[in-house]
């Protein structure tokens, strides 16, 4: 009993553990309580028993299992974390339940795995199940069966997958077990009821009485679909609806509604795939090459047993289909030929959409040989045809049944003819466009006209079908001209066939059919819907009402119909419009003239040919007001047009007269029903008379009256012929320009570009220039429609003639169609609806290349050339790539039929020889464009090979390949290259490199797609592969390319998709998902219809405007509310949009004018940084060249291809200058709105412009400084800083143009370095400068040289790199340079390096020559004398160096967000100096950043540390929503008990378990926001930040190393804990709260976090990191000042003392105290000194001043200097009362530390740089009588050491010196202090300015810089020190009122306000020595 009462006191997890079976069994009852109680299916109480569920089902004893299982299913339903425990539990219960003796325990077992199904988890279930079946335990197969039963009967076949059951029911019907073949047939059943007959063939195999059973069973199964009875959990709505229909009876609807739901099942998808290359006997094609049919019968025979198979595996079956082709081309024994025939069924059948690739090949050859007239042959053939249709689409062999449809043995017309008709049947409205079937519809009305009867039923038995399938108001335009009969025959064959889709009727349209009524053969088409009241209505409505009417169109004209009584259809088709008018017959003049005396008036017939041209003239005004008044029908316009014509007609000689004929030409057609007959009377006149100079513009109207009429085409067409018919050169020149108008006008829509190119060339081809002039006007405006493939034409021009040409096209480029404003007025708009024009694209001639005559290629590609390109030897197979690139080039445009060329190209992208692998590329790439959309055809067969090339280890080949695929995919669009598995098979292959190629390829070109084929979706898990990939790029790329996969998709399929995978790859890829559907774009949206009606030229214009707006919302789908001004500047215009072609093709200007709306650098999160990764790691070129290679730009192209426009990259890398210059024009517009993508693609957009500095074009060059120097404003605005990648690929380069001949240029690169220095550190612009002083050209030496003298001034010695000594050395050499202007460059920079650092700079430079030492001497010696001079234009040259902003000082400050546009405008309009305006405000601003930067303001230089990156540390920290609510009380309550509910979610922030730690945080968070709550806080911070850097520590130590560990988990803890402290450091009195120790601690495990390396590869590292800083940053502001300075000093010394610490860690440490020296005038007076003193006494204790030098880096030293400096500064001598804390003061160093400070700020205020100036200056080469001048000198040095005559003194000693200019003070002042030495200096200096008078600032002038200063010399030297102390300058004390008008004088001589305050600045320093 002692045991039982020691169990029973244990917890209910570890009883379940427990040894004892009773333990166990309690504990499993109880467990079973707990969970029935539980209601919320998240609580943490589910997770207690994770790891305990599969213990619970697989127990050894029986009773506790028992009741283990009830536990478990209870859980299962129940726990939302039951999900994880699928594999394990359904394991255990396949293993140790199913074979139990009890029942009860098998239910539990299957409901439970049924459960497991039921929350989603079916597939680890049915996959654990499946692997059940191969146990041996009989039991445990039965009872897997059972289950997989159950589970498919109850969920159905959508949840359980059939196909791996299916894979294994023959071996389950093979066992030995009578249970397992009982229970095999039940679930045989259950299957077939869900699939049917699609069951049939897997199970064909099994025994013969088995599957008798079976069949029997079958057939009592009920016929209606299956309904599952059971539902997943997101499928419980179902589940309930479906309850409700059961119970309102179970409606016919709902019904309905469930059986769709069931999928439909493909047998061959279930059949396993049967792999026979292999299995070909070994001589195969040796006895298919036999001369003994027998032979060849037995290797056919051996075939066709292979593919009797139902699936086969795929391969390259090329060789295979090119012996069958072969026997059934040219074998003569036919029963061969049908054998071959049936084989090449059996593949097309076993391969499915995998023999696509060679459809092309075998079609013509099996529609040739239905010459054979034996039925066996034939039927043989029509089933090998067939088959093969169903593995490609029509379009693909299209081209290859057309040109068998020519031949003249009628059996092959026959048969060809059925063919389509068969193949009809399978496509549907979509699957047969109206491009498609116009060619067909074609060629079958030729053979609805053939002589045999049998070719003609065929014929019409095809044509039916068309109408079948897509509609009569389809296929009606194509049967204008076909007689009644026929027209009844065809619609009689189309009522008797039957669709394989079982599609009734072809349109809704076609609903109403009306049976043709004699006369009414015309309404029969689209119109054929209408009342007869429309027809022969006298006058039809207005024009403007026609889009009110119905599909069939606006009302026809009753007259005209009538007219021609037969011919003429309803629709809008052109050929029918033209039928129409030409039907007219050509009436008599007689005739005419009895028409025309019928509404003429007598008198105007009779005076037509009067001699008297005013008698003529008034008739032609009669006639006119007669046709005015004339209404339509009444118009006889062929009478009137002939009786004009009459004589004297056209040869008139009155202009006055001929201009009114001309203008009632023009009324006739306008207000009458002109026909192409009447215009055909008129036109030659007019053409005649369209170059007088009178009468032209008459003649030009008429002609577009006529135009709007009888359409622009026919009229053209007519025009042209006759103007070059005639010689006269005006009159062709006119016509040419009025063509160029008219077409402007009516669009260039259904124009017979060949025959107009034909006019063109005989114009260009004319001696008179203003015919050329036109001709090319013309080509002008052509360009606008057709674009750049118009050139090709004019190729063979002379150059003169091409390059006028190319000048008119370069005019033209970046211009847009006009939309037209004119079409046909009357007769354009009966007919279809607006779809139907719009697909019309063969009518409209947009595509020229479609126009070109194609050459066949096939005869010259012969086995000779084919061997060739096979040999072993590498040079034959070159020559033979060389001929065929010459065919193709020969040829140009060439037919798809090329023989063998694909299979002996495909072997060479195979080639070992890669040089041969880029030369077929290359020939692809030809092919591509020779061939044209064509080209399709082939992308099976050698589209794919070449995405297999993508896989190529080197880079050149790869990018080769990439190049070619979109080439080819620019002609074929991506339906075919997505079609079938090939795609999927590529990326399934393991090779990094093809699957980031392919991957990236995807991610381009899925976006453009509006739809994609169902097969896409075979690429998913490889996708999901790809995700996982060990390759970093290739999961880069695939995560790229997935929310194109799932746009689409969708989600759903995608997540289905996961089902296979393992959990947890499946959690990952799901997160992916989840996130790539935030991302996920929209699909672009359909071009819009309405756009087709004005460019085709067939509506009329006051319809057009409505295209407009249609065509804007589309584009706007693509990218919305694009800026108008943006549009413009790039050319977009809506109405140009609208006069694209009826269709829009990629090519087209639509979809460049959409794509230039949208941002041109695109931002690629991380994309520069792993740029800068594969350049480190030399996966790309290092940017490092003399002159830049080829392999440099491309590599380039392809790193911009992801993150920049294409069509802005086309003209950056374009071969003319011109386009170089609209790149950096659209760069520069886009600077301010793009300034996130510009800093992300700013070093590609450096290395473009590095390229371009290698450019000869000036204006290119002047553009790209210009860009620049707007650039690097911005990126100064932004704060930004260079990478050391962008600042070495870009400034050796920009060096090289400092040397350029033009000043222009010179002077905007040194404007551009000067700026540069803004973002980029001096010292490290200093290395690349000094190299280019190397260089051979003399001019860039100079102005390398001055640039650096300028750095020097501007930032101090402390920019000469490596030291000052090598640097000056250096310099020192150009001295003796033979250049002039180089030596003077070098002496001045050496001067300005003595100006600053004095005498000095003799022993830095070395050794120097006698010249050079002496012309140095000279030179300094005249800077002297003049020493503000140079200074100053040094300034005004340069004015932004002297913000002097210090990259390595930023790491804790943050500058205000300011206005960028504004900025950017300033910068524009204040070209040299964009930052003089903020020099003031900037430059009075407290910043440490002078300690750094300029070596003349602290005696210790301070150091440059490594660049953390802040960028965006104000971008707010994210912090997770807490998952789960933590079990501890909520702080809303605010009970009695809050202390230690504090103190316990405390503990809980140290927790080792992330999440307890995160929701712990999260409440703490809640109170820190809520400004009433957050004082519960108060006396638990040291507590909180203690918890907080232990949980630091713990991430850094354990969790970082963890590798199963997700590290979004690690990151989403550091956010919290972030987001944590901010909240709390931001409530200043309980930062304040924060101990030194804790804060210590604090700030080590932040300094710390920000230096681990770990956390920079992470995907948010870097905002992990920025979010550190800002928080350093509040630490050091808000915490008590006292203590966080302690702690900072503890810290110092912590780290100096430990060996293993990081000097990186050392000097974060000094740059936090650095920031708070920076704070100490404003913390001074909160500071208790006393400690901050005893910390630093302690530090100098530790480390004494001999071993702080000791150091490596005397950083340490200089920082302490520092703190005490400004220390000493902001207290005075009152800093020596604050060493109380100090023991025993007298052996502490910082007591004489102290002291010598205070000392030397009471002796330092001369300049030491001014002593050794002085000595320069004061030596003297001979003396005066030393007697004299002793007694003299020291009469007036007593003077000056006296108070009372100290001026008097000072102003004898200067007339002295001035007097004898060589005197020798020096012995005078040499025994005396330092400080009466200057004080005698600066003395004689202020005479020195008083009596020579130079030009001084008025202190007011001062006081507008220091408004708060008193307006007295006193009150302004004040200002000027507390001004020099803000920025840093320690050593400089408050000026004593006898020396502050001297001071201030000296400080006021400046030549200009501007620079006041760089004077005050620079003197200032000099003083401070």
């Amino acid at each position: 009993m002692g045991d039982d009462s020691e169990w029973m006191k244990l917890p209910v997890d570890q009883k379940c553990e427990h040894k004892l079976w009773k333990a166990r069994l309690s504990g499993y009852e109880e467990a079973l309580k707990i969970f029935q109680k539980i209601k919320d299916e998240k609580s943490p109480e589910w997770s207690k028993f994770l790891g305990l569920i599969k213990k619970f089902v697989t127990d050894s004893n029986a009773v506790v299992q028992l009741k283990g299982l009830e536990a478990a299913l209870v859980y299962v339903e129940n726990a939302h974390v039951a999900g994880k425990t699928t594999g394990e539990v359904v394991s255990g219960v396949v293993s140790k339940v199913f074979n139990q003796p009890k029942a009860k325990a098998k239910e539990l077992g299957i409901e439970i795995c049924l459960m497991y199904i039921e929350i989603e988890k079916g597939e680890a279930v049915q996959e654990e199940l499946l692997k059940g079946l191969d146990n041996k335990n009989p039991k445990i197969v039965v009872a897997c069966i059972e289950t997989l039963r159950k589970a498919l009967s109850e969920f159905g076949s959508k949840i359980i997958l059939l196909k791996p059951i299916i894979k294994v029911l023959p071996k389950l019907f093979e066992s030995r077990e009578k249970a397992v073949r009982d229970e095999a047939k039940l679930i045989a059943i259950e299957i077939y009821r869900w699939i049917r007959d699609a069951l049939r063939p897997p199970l064909q195999n099994i025994n013969s009485v088995q599957l008798k059973e079976l069949e029997e069973e079958w057939v009592k199964l009920p016929t209606g679909a299956p309904k599952p009875s059971r539902f997943l959990r997101s499928q419980q709505e179902l589940e309930a609806k479906l309850e409700q229909q059961q119970s309102a009876g179970g409606d016919a609807e709902g019904g309905g509604d469930d059986g769709d739901e069931v999928p439909q099942i493909d047998a061959y998808e279930l059949l396993e795939a049967v792999e026979i290359l292999s299995k070909l006997p070994k001589d195969f094609y040796d006895k298919i090459e036999a001369k003994k049919w027998q032979e060849r019968k037995e290797a056919l025979e051996a075939v066709e047993v292979l593919v009797k198979n139902p699936k086969l595996e795929a391969g390259d079956y090329a060789d295979l289909v090119k012996a069958l082709k072969k026997v059934v081309g040219k074998d003569t024994n036919v029963m061969l030929v049908a054998l071959a025939a049936k084989c090449l069924t059996g593949l097309a059948v076993g391969l499915r959409k995998k023999f696509g690739q060679y459809a092309g090949h075998v079609v013509p050859t099996i529609l040739e040989k239905f010459k054979e007239k034996k039925p066996q042959v034939v039927q043989a053939l029509q089933e090998a045809i067939d088959a093969i249709f169903l593995t490609t689409t029509l379009q693909n062999i299209s081209e290859d049944v057309l040109a068998v449809m020519d031949n003249k043995n009628p059996t092959i017309k026959q048969q060809t003819s059925l063919f389509i008709a068969r193949s009809f049947r399978h496509c549907t409205v979509s699957t047969l466009p109206k491009s498609l079937l116009k060619p067909f519809c074609a060629a079958l009305l030729k053979h609805i006209n053939d002589s045999a009867p049998e070719v003609r039923d065929a014929a019409f038995e095809a044509l039916g079908t068309a109408l079948k399938v897509v509609g009569e108001k389809a296929v009606n335009p194509f049967l204008a001209d076909v007689d009644k009969l026929k027209l009844d025959k065809i619609k009689e064959c189309s009522e008797k066939v039957e669709l394989v889709h079982g599609k009734k009727a072809g349109l809704a349209a076609d609903k109403k059919e009306i049976k043709p009524v004699p006369g009414r053969a015309a309404a029969s088409g689209a119109a054929g819907d209408k009342d007869t009241k429309d027809i022969s209505a006298p006058k039809p409505g207005p024009l403007k009402k026609a889009p009110a009417t119905k599909p069939g169109g606006p009302p026809k004209k009753g007259k005209p119909a009538a007219l021609g009584g037969t011919g003429s259809t309803g629709t809008k088709n052109k050929k029918g419009l033209e039928t129409k008018e030409i039907v007219e017959p050509e009436l008599s003049i007689e005739v005419c003239e009895e028409k025309a005396s019928a509404v003429l008036p007598a008198t105007c017939i009779q005076l037509l040919d009067s001699s008297n041209w005013k008698e003529r003239l008034a008739c032609m005004e009669e006639f006119q007001k007669a046709v005015e008044l004339m209404d339509r029908t009444e118009m006889p316009c062929q009478a009137l047009v002939r009786m004009l014509a009459k004589k004297p007609g056209w040869k008139e000689t009155n202009f006055q007269v001929m201009q009114m004929k001309l203008h009632i030409v023009a009324l006739v057609a306008q207000k009458g029903n002109f026909s192409k007959t009447s215009a055909q009377i008129v036109l030659d006149g007019l053409v005649d008379k369209i170059g007088d100079v009178k009468c032209g513009n008459n003649a030009k109207e008429a002609l577009t009256a006529i135009a709007e009429v009888c359409v622009l085409p026919w009229t053209a067409e007519q025009v042209m012929s006759m103007a070059f018919s005639q010689k006269n050169p005006k009159n062709q020149s006119e016509t040419l320009n009025w063509l160029s108008n008219a077409i402007k006008e009516f669009g260039f829509s259904g124009l017979n570009v060949k025959a107009f190119i034909s006019n063109v060339k005989t114009a260009l081809a004319a001696t008179n220039p203003a015919v050329r002039t036109s001709a090319i006007t013309l080509l002008g405006v052509m360009y606008l429609y057709v674009g750049p493939s118009l050139r090709m034409f004019f190729e063979d021009e002379k150059p003169a003639l091409l390059s006028q040409i190319d000048a008119e096209f370069e005019k033209m480029q970046g211009q847009n169609p006009p939309a037209p404003t004119r079409g046909i007025s009357k007769h354009s708009t009966s007919g279809t609806d607006e779809g139907e024009d719009g697909d019309e694209p063969d009518d409209g001639g947009n595509d020229v290349v479609d126009l070109l005559p194609r050459t066949e290629i096939s005869d010259k590609i012969t086995s000779e050339l084919v061997s060739k390109i096979g040999d072993k030897n590498w040079k034959i197979r070159k020559e033979g790539l060389d001929e065929v690139a010459g065919i193709i080039n020969e040829a140009k445009f060439i037919q798809p039929n090329i023989g063998e060329l694909p299979t002996a190209l495909k072997g060479r992208l195979n080639d070992s020889n890669k040089i041969l692998v880029q030369q077929t590329l290359n020939i692809l790439q030809q092919l591509a464009v020779a061939m044209g959309p064509n080209i399709k055809q082939h992308v099976k067969n050698l589209g794919i090979p070449i995405i297999t090339v993508l896989g190529d280890s080197k880079n050149n080949v790869r990018a080769a390949a990439l190049a070619t695929v979109n080439a080819w995919a620019e002609q074929t669009g991506m339906k075919e290259w997505l079609e079938g598995e090939d795609l999927s098979e590529e990326l399934k292959k393991e090779n990094p490199f093809l699957r980031q190629e392919l991957l990236g390829w995807l991610a381009e070109k899925l976006p453009t797609l509006r739809s994609t084929p169902t097969d896409l979706i075979l690429c998913v898990p490889h996708l999901y592969s790809c995700l996982e990939d060990r390759n970093g790029d290739v999961r880069k790329k695939a995560q790229d390319a997935l929310p194109f996969f799932m746009m689409h998709l969708g989600y759903e399929k995608m997540a289905k998709a996961t089902g296979k995978l393992k959990p947890t790859s499946k959690d990952q890829v799901l997160a992916m998902l989840e996130k790539a559907k935030a991302n996920m774009p929209a699909k672009p949206a359909a071009p819009a219809k309405a756009t087709s009606k004005p460019v085709g030229g067939s509506a009329p214009a006051k319809f057009q405007p409505a295209s407009a707006p249609v065509e804007d919302s589309v584009s706007g789908t693509v990218e919305p509310k694009p800026d108008p001004k943006k549009a413009k500047a790039l050319g977009v215009s809506s109405k140009a949009k609208t006069a694209q072609g009826k269709k829009v093709p990629s090519k087209t200007s639509l979809k460049e004018d959409e794509d230039k709306s949208g941002p041109i650098f695109i931002v690629v999160p991380n994309g520069k940084e792993q740029r800068m990764k594969d350049e480190k790691g030399l996966k790309v070129l290092k940017w490092n060249f003399t002159t830049p290679r080829d392999e440099y730009i491309e590599q380039l192209k392809t790193q911009m291809s992801s993150c920049v426009a294409k069509w802005l990259q086309d003209e950056m890398f374009h071969s003319d200058f011109q386009h170089h210059n609209k790149a950096l024009a659209v760069m520069v517009d886009h600077l301010e709105n793009e300034k996130e993508g510009v800093i992300g693609c700013l070093d590609l957009i450096l290395k473009w412009l590095t390229l371009r500095f290698f450019d000869t074009n000036t204006s290119v060059l002047m553009k790209a400084l210009e860009y620049l120097k707007l650039l690097f404003s911005l990126l100064s605005e932004e704060e930004y800083h260079l990478t050391e990648n962008e600042a070495s690929s870009f400034i050796p380069y920009l060096i090289l143009k400092v040397g350029e001949p033009k000043d222009v240029i010179r002077k905007d690169v040194r404007a551009i370095l000067n700026r540069m220095c803004l973002v980029y550190p001096a010292s490290k612009m200093f290395p690349f400068i000094m190299e280019g002083t190397k260089s051979k050209n003399s001019k860039q030496r100079a102005e390398c040289l001055e640039e650096l003298g300028c750095l020097v001034e501007s930032y101090g010695m402390n920019v000469c790199q490596p030291t000052p000594g090598k640097a000056l050395k250096e310099i020192a050499i150009h001295i003796g340079d033979r250049d002039n202007a180089v030596r003077n460059a070098a002496l001045n920079t050496i001067v300005t390096v003595y100006n600053v650092h004095g005498d000095q700079v003799f022993k830095l430079i070395g050794t120097l020559s006698e010249k050079d030492m002496s012309m140095l001497e000279e030179r300094i010696k005249r800077s002297a004398k003049r020493p503000s001079a140079a200074p100053v234009k040094q300034v005004e040259e340069k004015p932004q160096r002297t913000q002097s902003i210090s990259s390595n000082s930023n790491m804790l400050r943050r500058g205000p967000a300011e206005d960028m546009s504004s900025k950017l405008n300033q910068a524009r309009s204040m070209s040299g100096h964009p930052e003089a305006a903020q020099m003031v405000r900037r430059e009075f601003q407290l910043d440490l950043d002078e300690i750094e930067n300029d070596s003349g303001t602290v005696r210790c230089e301070m150091p440059e540390l490594v660049q953390h990156k802040l960028d965006d540390i104000f971008e707010p920290v994210l912090i997770p929503e807490p998952k789960i609510r933590a079990v501890s009380p909520h702080f809303d309550d605010m009970h009695s008990n809050t202390a230690s509910t504090i103190n316990f979610i405390i503990s809980q922030v140290a927790s080792g378990d992330i999440n307890t730690s995160i929701q712990a945080l999260t409440q703490i968070d809640e109170v820190l926001r809520q400004e009433d709550k957050a004082e519960a806080m108060s006396g638990h911070i040291d507590q909180f930040l203690i918890a907080t850097f232990m949980q630091l520590r713990l991430i850094y130590n354990t969790h970082m190393a963890d590798e199963k560990l997700e590290k979004d988990e690690i990151i989403k803890l550091y956010s919290c804990i972030i987001g944590n402290m901010i909240s709390l450091f931001q409530i200043e009195s309980l930062a304040r709260e924060a101990s030194t120790g804790v804060l210590k601690d604090l700030m080590h495990g932040l300094i710390t976090l920000m230096l681990d390396s770990r956390i920079e590869d992470l995907e948010e590292g870097q905002q992990v990191v920025r979010s550190v800083n800002l928080l350093v940053v509040k630490v050091l502001e808000k915490s008590d000042q006292t203590n966080i300075l302690s702690a900072l000093l503890v810290l110092l010394q912590d780290s100096l003392l430990a060996t293993a610490s990081s000097p990186k860690f050392s000097e974060l440490v000094m740059k936090c105290l650095w920031r708070m020296v920076r704070l100490l005038p404003d913390t001074i007076n909160s500071i208790n000194l006393d400690r901050i003193l005893l910390d630093i006494h302690i530090f100098m204790k530790v480390f004494p001043k001999e071993k702080l030098k000791q150091c490596k880096s005397e950083f340490p030293i200089r920082t302490l200097k520092t703190l005490l400096h400004t220390l000493c500064k902001l207290k005075g001598p009152k800093i020596l009362d604050h060493l109380t804390m100090i023991d025993n003061k007298n052996e502490s160093e910082l007591e004489a530390h102290l002291c010598r400070m205070m000392k030397h700020s009471m002796d330092q205020a001369g300049s030491k740089s001014d002593k050794e100036t002085e000595k320069g200056a004061s030596r003297i080469d001979e003396k005066s009588s030393k007697a004299k001048v002793n007694d003299f000198l020291a009469e007036i040095f007593k003077k000056i050491g006296s108070k009372e005559n100290t001026k008097e003194g000072l102003a004898e000693l200067y007339e002295y010196k001035k007097k004898y200019s060589d005197a020798d003070i020096e012995p005078f002042l040499k025994n005396s202090s330092q400080f009466f030495q200057s004080y005698v200096e600066r003395g004689l200096r202020v005479i020195e300015m008083e009596r020579e008078g130079k030009g001084r600032i008025p202190i007011s002038a001062v006081l507008r810089f220091f408004p708060w200063a008193r307006p007295t010399y006193s009150g302004v030297a004040q200002a000027l020190w507390i001004a020099q102390v803000g920025h840093g300058i320690t050593r400089v004390q408050p000026l004593r009122s006898s020396g502050c008008r001297r001071m201030v004088q000296l400080n006021l001589q400046c030549a200009s306000l501007s620079v006041l305050e760089v004077l005050i600045k620079r003197i200032f320093i000099t003083n401070s020595r």
